[in-house]
């Protein structure tokens, strides 16, 4: 048997993606791959998607008489894409997503630029209200394919213990 798989029966396993709450400690740093390189599509599409008109997303243009003289990638799909990334590392177990905080945009990024994660524990405790459940934050920081910090935010989320959970029969 492999990690990431559970035996179910005789010689058949299944997939386990995630962490439950008793995997994480704190300061221990999860680097999620595959890294993302983003298109010029996506970030249109995106921009569509969530009708975000703001020509520096979209306009060639516009963007040419701007500090950045290309389109930047809309700062909410990189907030998108680190926590997709983040998902079967530190949230394939949530039960919920409590809340982002602390988001930070320190580097543009640009189409044909492609994004990497990680992300590090900073706390972990028992829910006092829901059996089962523990409550873990992380901070994810999103760097570029040179290595410069992009964004980074506190995400919290409310993770199943083992033997709580619906992956778990």
């Amino acid at each position: 048997m492999r990690d990431g798989a559970i035996e179910i029966s005789k010689g058949r396993y299944r997939e386990s993606f995630g962490r439950y709450y008793e995997q994480f400690t704190v300061g221990d740093v999860y680097e999620h791959r595959p890294g993302r390189t983003i298109s010029e599509a996506d970030n249109i599409w995106f921009t569509l998607l969530t009708m975000n008109q703001h020509p520096l997303h979209f306009d060639t243009e516009f963007a040419a008489k701007t500090e950045f003289k290309k389109p930047l990638i809309a700062s909410p799909l990189t907030v998108a894409i680190m926590t997709g990334q983040s998902v079967s590392d530190v949230s394939q177990k949530a039960v919920a997503n409590l809340g982002w905080t602390d988001i930070r945009m320190l580097k543009p990024l640009f189409a044909g630029d492609t994004l990497y994660s990680e992300s590090e524990v900073l706390e972990k405790r028992e829910s006092q209200k829901r059996e089962g459940q523990g409550i873990v934050t992380i901070k994810t920081i999103g760097k570029n394919q040179h290595g410069d910090i992009v964004c980074d935010f506190v995400r919290t989320m409310l993770v199943w213990k083992k033997g709580y959970g619906p992956a778990d029969s």
